[in-house]
């Protein structure tokens, strides 16, 4: 299991970083990215697996020298979390006041790619946020 997690640890690392860099590059360049979302929840999902796995070496009575690594475990969900709230929140204030349906079909374009952009920007940082949590708590491991 200990292996299993030490895995599951580097897939969170590479995976987080690869969905931040990608999304931040679409971010930067205005292009949406299909590609970027599935990476990025993979990279969510990878998380999850981790704290689980982690949760079990924790009940098996294997426990981290360093009280640092679980906050730094955790933190990650916790991230997304937020992220995704955030996510939701931008894509509201981007609608706001707006009869999304009464517009006509070039402005919706223009607000669905704002949404889009405002979307992809917001999850990157959170994708990079916990690449680095997720970096802290490897260097607070005892493996």
């Amino acid at each position: 299991m200990l292996t299993l997690h030490l895995i599951t640890g580097i897939t969170v690392l590479v995976a987080n970083l690869t969905a931040g860099v990608w999304g931040a590059t679409a971010w930067y360049r205005r292009r949406p990215s299909v590609g970027f979302w599935y990476v990025l929840r993979f990279a969510q999902v990878s998380v999850v697996v981790q704290v689980a796995l982690g949760a079990l070496l924790t009940l098996e009575g294997r426990e981290a020298p360093d009280g640092l690594h679980y906050v730094y475990g955790v933190l990650p969900i916790v991230v997304a979390l937020l992220g995704e709230g955030a996510r939701v929140v931008a894509s509201d204030h981007e609608l706001e006041g707006l009869d999304f349906d009464s517009l006509p079909r070039d402005r919706q374009i223009a607000v669905a790619a704002a949404i889009s952009r405002r979307e992809t920007g917001i999850m990157a940082v959170s994708a990079l946020v916990i690449f680095g949590l997720a970096l802290r708590a490897a260097f607070t491991s005892p493996l």
